[in-house]
């Protein structure tokens, strides 16, 4: 029997199937299509076969990455969530996960990863909390400068920096591309009738995790949950498909601190920055013993010979 197709994708949480939002378009597709997926839940994005998440694995073709090339691949092994869509709607489909990508995604790329309160406090602290040590040190910064550059990449601007203005540009299309998917949902079951597709998958990807990670700016989170067709949208795909996740995870204490870190809670701060300085240190030690830059050499001891300075001769 051949071996069924493998997923990696960032774990669950605040009864979510997973807290990524690429992760979660994945998964909710496999599941409308049917696709007899083997899920891995990781927390270390290097245990997965592209070092990215979410990432698919599959014995004849190799593995893949992005949502749009996993669901590709998918629909290359039979598995279809969009095979009973009219011409019309497939173009309809296309045209709404274009809107969304351009005028939603930016939004909470900005929200959950460049907001100063929101990333800190939540999002950079759930990262730290849950990859393992030592690359919790490492990985959170390296997620939000990956995070920054790909929000550059959607608006087009690559020296684009935070700010006032540009949220509120941003804030303004997200709340007009949802209120448009609300009218366009109205009072269905999913985006074309009783059977959900790719666009139900994005959409809901895209929505759970601002409609179940609570946020100290939650501005788009209190849009959504005036959109009452969009809320109950996602609550019945996490009831229906998803429903050991879709329990209500219990309430975690948001910090009050702006600046607060990752590992901030006494009494072990100290321990934490002396450990992270140690794992920098041996990391740039164990780089440069790798590239040659610092060598060992051993010369037998010969008791008739002067003594060489340890100094000069790593000169020589």
């Amino acid at each position: 029997m051949a071996a069924p197709l493998q997923l990696y994708c960032w774990r669950g949480d605040h009864g979510l199937p997973s807290v990524d939002a690429d992760c979660l378009t994945v998964l909710a597709y496999a599941k409308f299509a049917g696709a007899p997926l083997k899920v891995h839940k990781i927390t270390n994005p290097w245990r997965s076969p592209t070092g990215i998440l979410p990432a698919l694995k599959t014995r004849e073709d190799g593995s893949f990455s992005q949502p749009s090339k996993i669901i590709i691949q998918l629909r290359k092994q039979k598995y279809n969530a969009d095979y009973d869509l009219s011409a019309k709607e497939g173009a309809d489909t296309l045209a709404f996960v274009s809107l969304l990508e351009e005028k939603l995604l930016p939004a909470l790329i900005y929200t959950h990863w460049v907001d100063a309160k929101n990333y800190v406090d939540v999002t950079r602290r759930w990262y730290a909390e849950n990859i393992p040590f030592p690359l919790n040190f490492l990985l959170p910064n390296r997620i939000h400068g990956r995070q920054l550059e790909r929000l550059r990449l959607v608006r087009g601007d690559p020296t684009l920096e935070p700010g006032e203005q540009l949220e509120k540009e941003l804030y303004h299309d997200a709340l007009e591309c949802m209120t448009l998917l609300s009218q366009r949902l109205g009072s269905q079951k999913f985006f074309f009738g009783d059977s959900p597709s790719s666009l139900d998958a994005y959409v809901f990807g895209h929505l759970a995790p601002l409609l179940k990670i609570k946020l100290p700016n939650g501005k788009l989170q209190q849009h959504l949950n005036s959109l009452d067709n969009l809320r109950q949208f996602c609550t019945n795909i996490l009831v229906l498909y998803f429903p050991s996740e879709s329990r209500e995870a219990p309430a975690k204490k948001v910090s009050n601190h702006a600046d607060g870190g990752d590992f901030d809670n006494e009494p072990h701060k100290r321990r934490n920055q002396i450990l992270s300085v140690l794992f920098a240190v041996g990391a740039m030690l164990g780089y440069a013993f790798l590239s040659g830059i610092i060598t060992i050499k051993h010369t037998p001891a010969r008791l008739e010979e002067p003594h060489v300075d340890e100094e000069e001769e790593e000169e020589d």
